[in-house]
């Protein structure tokens, strides 16, 4: 009978250390998917402010300046006519849209936000300097010179949408309700 006994106690503490073993994997799992999760969306912002950042940069402002009040469709020839310094913004945003079609493409930034950040913005410098980019794939035999660029454009076309200020015109921006607001 005292055999039976410990027997069973220690049956029952086997089984008890069986169970709080698979609770305590269960709970690890449970615990490295939210950080998982967490890890993803820490990431998710930071290339968010990457990308945001590099629209505050000067010399893209300058760039976009000075591709803006070329006509759509500008030859090499007539861009490069133009001086060395539209040339160079034509590099400038053709490797800053490259960058962001591939961080799209890879998963890396998300396809919206890259929409509503930049999205006219790069359709537009497209549509300027599209004939040169060409060009300079001939030039260069390099076939895959800005083709993120061209496929994020080519993705951007294809979505088109309203402008913001149109789509969300009735929506008021979040406000937190313990700050107040002047107005």
């Amino acid at each position: 009978m005292v055999s039976e006994v410990s027997e069973f106690n220690l049956q029952n503490m086997a089984n008890i250390a069986e169970l709080l073993g698979a609770v305590s994997i269960i709970a690890a799992l449970t615990f490295s998917a939210f950080q998982i999760r967490e890890y993803k969306m820490r990431r998710r912002d930071f290339i968010a402010a990457g990308l945001m950042q590099s629209f505050y940069s000067a010399e893209l402002a300058r760039a976009v300046s000075l591709l803006r009040r070329l006509p759509d469709g500008i030859s090499a020839e007539k861009l490069r006519q133009q001086g060395l310094g539209y040339e160079e913004s034509a590099i400038l945003v053709t490797t800053t849209f490259e960058t962001m079609g591939l961080l799209v493409h890879r998963g890396i930034a998300p396809f919206s936000l890259v929409e509503e950040l930049a999205g006219g913005m790069a359709v537009v410098m497209w549509r300027k300097i599209c004939p040169w980019l060409e060009t300079v794939r001939e030039e260069q035999c390099q076939p895959s010179w800005a083709e993120w660029y061209q496929w994020l454009v080519e993705q951007l076309m294809a979505v088109s949408k309203e402008p913001a200020y149109l789509r969300f015109k009735d929506r008021h921006p979040y406000r937190p309700a313990n700050i107040h607001w002047a107005g």
